[in-house]
């Protein structure tokens, strides 16, 4: 018999294979098409403390083995969650991480205080992708002062575990994986989109109307795979690290478990393979079977291990 489950920041998780955010709506809409009880957990659409229309279409392109995307966050805000949809996940028999994000730290501690009393959502996932108002546009994510500040806020707030989402649009995501660990954050989750553009060269134009968006899809799945493996060389078992970036099969979850994450998110393979996390997981079961291997954290960080041989 082989043993999935992970207990990461003091909760236990049935599996190691999640969705993520922006990729999964709040968990409710895909119960249409599998029992999503069957998977680790659900991380939702990010949650703003009022609600956000989003940019203006084009916002999504398709691109080589992946796709880009300027959807501008839009989302009910928290407090419609709390009232219309948090109500429907209460059901499903799965852990839920509440994504969220503000233009200010209050808008973030107040988003995360709201939670609080949502027994269903266990963690938070900081999205740090976002501009501080209050510091003239200055990506949170992109300046370690104000990363390290903003954990630290939300930290004394708070009670349930905090995970912080890196930007991959930075020099050295180590760097900014230490601020978070000195900050008090409870987990890392490597990587959020990479920057990208494309120009429809009929128009002559690029083809978002925000003109850049983030990219995902299998196109990142190496440069995912890279960043949680310096991440994990670095800080090792510190905190946990949640791998995501371009996962479709299990042998890509695996690059990233075998790199060091101890859990994974399905993202943008939802769209083409709504089956994707089912398939993931059957997969890593199937494939712990057939090397013998009896329990999950045995692959977490195997390929750091030089000796091992599989």
């Amino acid at each position: 018999m082989t043993d999935l489950s992970v207990t990461l920041f003091g909760v236990k998780f049935k599996n190691p294979v999640w969705v993520a955010s922006g990729t999964f709506g709040y968990g409710v809409e895909a119960r249409e098409i599998f029992d999503v009880s069957k998977i680790g957990a659900v991380v939702t659409k990010g949650l703003s403390l009022k609600p956000r229309m989003g940019n203006e279409p084009p916002r999504i392109v398709e691109t080589p083995c992946g796709m880009l995307n300027s959807i501008g966050l839009q989302n009910p805000g928290v407090e419609k969650f709390m009232t219309e949809i948090y109500p429907k996940i209460e059901t499903i028999d799965t852990h839920f991480i509440a994504n969220v994000f503000g233009e200010t730290e209050e808008e973030y501690v107040e988003v995360c205080l709201t939670l609080e009393s949502a027994e269903k959502i266990v963690a938070y996932e900081l999205n740090v992708s976002c501009p501080n108002v209050k510091k003239g546009g200055i990506v949170f994510g992109h300046d370690p002062v104000i990363l390290g500040s903003l954990v630290e806020s939300i930290k004394k707030c708070v009670k349930k575990p905090l995970l912080v989402k890196l930007s991959p649009n930075v020099t050295d995501v180590t760097e900014f994986a230490r601020v978070c660990i000195e900050s008090g954050a409870d987990g890392l989750v490597l990587i959020n989109t990479l920057l990208g553009m494309v120009i429809n060269i009929e128009k002559e134009k690029p083809d978002l109307s925000t003109k850049t968006g983030g990219l995902s899809g299998p196109a990142i799945l190496p440069i995912a795979v890279r960043m949680v493996w310096e991440t994990f060389e670095k800080f090792g078992k510190r905190l946990p690290i949640i791998g995501v970036g371009g996962i479709t099969t299990e042998m890509d979850a695996l690059q990233h478990i075998y790199a060091g994450a101890s859990a994974v998110q399905v993202g943008t393979a939802n769209f083409f393979e709504p089956l994707a996390p089912i398939k993931v997981l059957e997969g890593l079961e199937k494939f712990m079977e057939r090397k013998g291997i009896s329990n999950f954290s045995q692959l977490v960080g195997r390929a750091h291990r030089m000796d091992v041989k599989v």
